[in-house]
């Protein structure tokens, strides 16, 4: 049986959207408080015991959201032709954070994303 150890990492940014053709008060500005939730598997520990050091994690994960904190994320050229919903924001984070900290034996498996306490969503590719 192959081992697979998870960690993961929450972080907080604040940005602004509008949710364009939806029929409600989010299409028009608003922002939140996001909360960014990734996990990240590793399936070798090194000779401390560690799979990836949650220094490294953190640091990815506050590079990714700097670029994001206190802006309009329709903005964005990643949502240029997409709505800044939840759901594309938590597949935007995954495909930024793997880019940065997937190895052979590191793998970001999940990356969740609450734009209120007790509601968000999270992208995973399996």
């Amino acid at each position: 049986m192959k081992e697979i150890y998870e960690v993961y990492i929450k972080d907080y940014f604040a940005a602004a959207h509008v949710l364009k053709g939806y029929d409600g008060d989010c299409a028009n500005m608003h922002g939140h408080n996001w909360i960014v939730e990734a996990y990240i598997q590793c399936t070798k520990l090194d000779s401390l015991g560690i799979g990836i050091d949650f220094l490294e994690v953190k640091i990815a994960v506050k590079d990714v959201l700097s670029k994001l904190d206190h802006t309009t994320l329709n903005e964005n050229p990643a949502f240029a032709s997409i709505n800044p919903t939840s759901e594309t924001l938590s597949k935007f984070l995954f495909t930024e954070l793997s880019s940065r900290l997937n190895t052979e034996h590191i793998k970001v498996s999940k990356v969740m994303v609450l734009e209120s306490p007790g509601c968000g969503s999270s992208y995973q590719e399996v």
